[in-house]
Parts: structure tokens; sequence; C-alpha cells
């Protein structure tokens, strides 16, 4: 794709989103993104044509490979520097040691004394700095000069600079022996031959893994990326389902109320329907418990009897109300006559609540 291109679907937003991902981190931006705005996309493009995977520019980016070659450099200098000052004291205090429990041989005696004093004398040296003039004092009031008075004499000098580069070779191969064992544990039963083979080919051993470990942080950034990515992706979804969902659920429950409504009071009818009916079967069911054919035969007698009584007591109350009508311009003749009549009204009432009770009881 071309720097002055606008972003265009398909292959060109996939190399567009690649460059984002990888050249600008903090641009974490997905398609929709991208093609709703064009010009920021052109422009993402094009700044990614001056910037590396790191987000420097390419001219700093160079500058800074340099600087990091010239303190890799540095630091080698260095560390071999260490290594050997480390070594040699190891000597000397393996020296120290060794003749605390054994007697050491003049040759070695004055190895390691001249050793030793050629490493202080040196170290001062160091400590006092360059000759040139200074406002600070030298310390202690010490010049090089004196100090170079103190030097071991040159034979021994000499001598011991010989022996020396034995010593620290068969330092630094008993520990290129021991990281070897303890890196392959299996490599202690070799021979110094093939654990010096073995030796040779550690370092390049030691840097394809430590290249493998940088790529497999590598992708696991990468992998961290994409899940950061996705997790955004899938809240972004989530969030937009969830609302759908509301919403669904907010005009679905407008729509079936009404009909839940109705639907509960049926239900509610129904079950009062239900309920007076089971209580109407429980009355009917202890009337009939009550009343046997027995007793309802009886019954029907009594009313018979009853019902007969009262006709018979109307017939004379009627007849009884004729005579009235008949004698009601007598006298005293006609009061006995409404106390009878009036007694034999009250008896009627009387057997006709009797019959009014007894249905009710047979009902």
């Amino acid at each position: 794709m071309a720097s002055g291109d606008f972003c265009s679907p398909g292959e060109g937003m996939e190399i567009l989103q690649q460059v984002c991902s990888k050249q600008l981190p903090p641009c974490n931006l997905s398609k929709e993104d991208l093609l709703q705005n064009p010009y920021f996309s052109k422009l993402l493009l094009n700044l990614s044509q001056h910037v590396d995977e790191s987000g420097l520019s390419l001219t700093l980016a160079k500058e800074q490979a340099q600087a990091w070659k010239e303190v890799r450099l540095h630091k080698t200098t260095w560390l071999r520097s260490e290594i050997l000052h480390r070594v040699i004291q190891e000597l000397l205090v393996d020296y120290y040691v060794k003749m605390q429990d054994t007697n050491v041989t003049s040759e070695d005696k004055k190895f390691h004394e001249t050793l030793e004093q050629r490493l202080l004398v040196t170290e001062l040296m160091r400590l006092l700095g360059p000759s040139q003039e200074r406002e600070i004092p030298p310390l202690l009031g010490m010049e090089k000069a004196d100090l170079l008075k103190l030097m071991p004499l040159s034979e021994d000098f000499v001598w011991m600079r010989a022996r020396l580069q034995q010593e620290v070779e068969e330092q630094l191969k008993k520990k290129c022996f021991t990281l070897l064992c303890y890196y392959d544990p299996n490599s202690d039963a070799d021979s110094e031959t093939v654990k010096a083979a073995k030796v040779w080919k550690l370092a390049e051993v030691l840097v394809g893994e430590q290249q493998q470990c940088q790529d497999a942080k590598s992708q696991q950034k990468e992998q961290m990326l994409l899940l950061e990515k996705k997790s955004a992706t899938y809240s972004q979804v989530l969030l937009r389902c969830l609302t759908l969902l509301q919403r669904l659920l907010q005009e679905h429950r407008l729509k079936t109320q009404s009909e839940l409504d109705r639907i509960n009071a049926q239900y509610l009818e129904v079950k009062c329907s239900a309920m007076i009916l089971k209580l109407r079967m429980e009355e009917l069911k202890i009337l009939s418990d009550t009343y046997t054919v027995e007793k309802v035969e009886v019954h029907r007698l009594i009313r018979d009897r009853l019902e007969g009584a009262i006709h018979l007591q109307e017939q004379d109350m009627e007849k009884s109300r004729q005579v009235l009508n008949s004698y009601e311009v007598l006298g005293e003749e006609f009061d006995r006559l409404v106390k009878e009549y009036t007694v034999l009204k009250q008896a009627t009432e009387n057997k006709r609540w009797a019959l009014l009770e007894f249905n009710k009881a047979y009902r």
C-alpha cells in the first residue's frame, strides 16, 4: 500500500491493523474505527514508515542501537577485567587457606606474595587517579612515584606473570567445568576432553536458549496484546447484547402483561368456583351422613301428618271465621266466639311454624 493512499477494506486494512498493533501499541483500533476515520488511518500509515516496532524514530533507533553496541563492548571489557581480578583474589584466598592447613613451598610463597604485592600497588595507583594537576591533595600525601618503589623486582614479576597465566587458566577451567556440570549434571562423569568440547559449545547453546526465551517473551507479548484486544471487543459485544436483551425484555413484558393479567384473573375465578363446589360437596356429604333413608321417611310421615293437621285447622278456622261473620252483631256471645277463634288461630300458627322448621331441617 502506498503511503499516500487511503485505507481500503480487505488486505490493506489488515496490514494497517498489524502496523497499529506492533509499531503503535497505544493505538488499539478496530476495523470500524479505521474505516470511519480514513484521514487518521492515512496519518498512522505514514507515521509507521518513520518509526520502528518499539515506536522510536528510525534515526533515534539507529543511534540507540549504536549506543547499546558500545555499552555491550564496554561491558565485555569490564567483565573480562573483573573476572581476572576475582580469579586472582580467589587464588590468594585459597593460598592463605592452604597455608593454614599445610606447609607451602618457597616457590608458591614467592609467587603469591609477588602477586599480592603487585595487585595491591596497582589498586592503590588506580585510587590515586591520574598524575595530572588537581586541586584535591593526594591520598595520605602519596604520589605514584612512591608506589612504584613498592613494586616487586622485574625478574620476580616476569616469573610471576608466566606462572599466573597457567594458574588463571586452570582456575577458569575449573569454573567452566563447574558451570557445565550445573547446566548438564550428566557431564560430571565425562573426561576433561569431552568437557572442554562441551564448554566450547556451551556459549552457543546458552545464546540459543536465550534467543528462544526472548522469542517466547515476544510471542507472549503479542498474545497478551491480542488477548487485550479480544477482551475489549468481547466486552463491547456483551454490552450491546445486554442492551438488546433489556430492550426486548421491556417490549415483550409490555405486550404480554395484559394477557398475563387476564390469565391470572381466569385462574383465580376457576379456583374460587372450585372452592365453592368443594364447600357445597362437603355440605351435601354432611347432610347425606346425617339424614339416612330411614330418617327421611320418618320426617316425610311427620310432615304429612303435620300438613293434614294444618289442613284441618285451616278448615276449622274457616268455619269459625264464617260463624264469626254470622254472629258479629252478637254481644257477649260474639266476644266468646272471638276468643275461641283467637285460640284456634294461635294453634294453627304454632303448627305451621313447626312444619316450617321441619322443612328447613329436612333440606
